[in-house]
């Protein structure tokens, strides 16, 4: 898959921004166990505004693939030495479920995962593969976590990425800055929701 500099054509006419046929919504980690500590952006506007590209994507036929983390008992999950404690999680019961607002469907293509990233250790580049996909439109929480990981295992996979960059959040507002600023122009593009949904 050949990675994409701009939306134009060679003949300088502008080509659409999203092709539905080979482009999929992943949205990170969007479940019940979201605090409301995050910046730039609010949980909140976070989800309405993934919730609408949800809808439209599905409304269009595309391929929505919803992540998650989930786990039975945990002893799955990564528990790397660290220097200071992570932050502890919003550990709710359903903790794991999506939230309401994004309506899952029988349409949608669950990922379930124990890692920040979406493609190590799940079928998420096999699906993907076999329905022709080659760009992502990525969104969730938080941006320099699930989807900074996420868009540059997709970026080492070959697949064109689309940031939906107000439709995720960090839990810093440095830390979004960071990866939108310094690590998303150099693996895809960025757009907000409205453009993409507009296909602009």
């Amino acid at each position: 898959m050949n990675q994409l500099n701009d939306n134009h054509t060679n003949s300088g006419e502008r080509e659409p921004l999203i092709d539905w046929n080979k482009t999929a919504l992943v949205v990170i980690d969007l479940q019940k166990w979201i605090g409301q500590q995050y910046a730039p952006y609010s949980a909140e506007m976070v989800i309405a505004n993934a919730a609408k590209l949800t809808h439209h994507f599905r409304n269009k036929g595309a391929f929505v693939t919803l992540v998650h983390v989930s786990s039975k008992d945990f002893r799955d999950m990564l528990s790397p030495k660290l220097d200071t404690a992570p932050p502890k999680l919003n550990m709710i019961e359903g903790w794991d479920e999506f939230v309401p607002e994004l309506g899952v469907t029988e349409t949608d293509h669950i990922i379930s995962k124990k890692q920040w990233g979406a493609f190590h250790g799940t079928d998420l580049d096999l699906q993907l593969r076999r329905r022709n996909m080659d760009t992502i439109v990525i969104c969730g929480i938080a941006s320099g976590i699930g989807v900074d990981t996420t868009a540059r295992e997709a970026f080492q996979h070959g697949y064109n990425i689309i940031f939906a960059i107000d439709a995720m959040t960090g839990f810093t507002r440095a830390e979004h800055e960071h990866v939108r600023n310094v690590i998303f122009p150099r693996i895809g593009r960025i757009r907000t929701t409205e453009e993409i949904l507009k296909g602009i």
